[in-house]
């Protein structure tokens, strides 16, 4: 199974939402996620499925992979990927999303996913707009957009 735990884009500013529930993308985040697209596009991604957090930032960010690699499916969004949500609901559904899926997230529960994932008791913390990719249940890569590369990501 090759999995893509993708922290969402940069968000405006909670005081412009109103609530941190509903922070939207901010342009520089839009572009972010496009650059992000690009890198994974590079790597050579075809994805199964992507699966989001139902949050505004989560899912504009999504909308934005999926558009810049092709994806056509409709994004699934699951609820445990929401801020405070537990990442083993997430672990446990993924197989019936098939072998290659985007996951896209909120800080700290994507590397708590990613933790679980590989079964070590911590992860590294993604940027937002940073994807690492885990292949069979280890670490491969990270696709960096304040970066805009590739770089090989291994979890001790």
């Amino acid at each position: 199974m090759q999995v893509y735990l993708i922290r969402h884009a940069d968000a405006v500013p909670e005081d412009d939402a109103g609530a941190d529930h509903y922070r939207w993308l901010s342009g520089r985040g839009r572009e972010a996620a496009r650059g992000l697209a690009r890198l994974l596009r590079e790597q050579g991604v075809l994805l199964d499925a992507i699966i989001s957090s139902p949050l505004p930032r989560a899912i504009q960010t999504a909308e934005l992979v999926a558009n810049g690699l092709d994806f056509i499916a409709p994004i699934q969004v699951h609820a445990s990927l929401q801020p405070g949500g537990h990442p083993r609901p997430v672990a446990l559904a993924l197989p019936t999303y098939g072998v290659s899926i985007a996951v896209v997230g909120h800080e700290p529960g994507i590397s708590m996913l990613g933790a679980y994932l590989i079964g070590k008791p911590s992860f590294p913390q993604l940027r937002t707009a940073q994807c690492c990719a885990i292949v069979d249940g280890a670490t491969t890569f990270t696709a960096r957009t304040d970066l805009m590369q590739i770089v090989p990501l291994l979890v001790e």
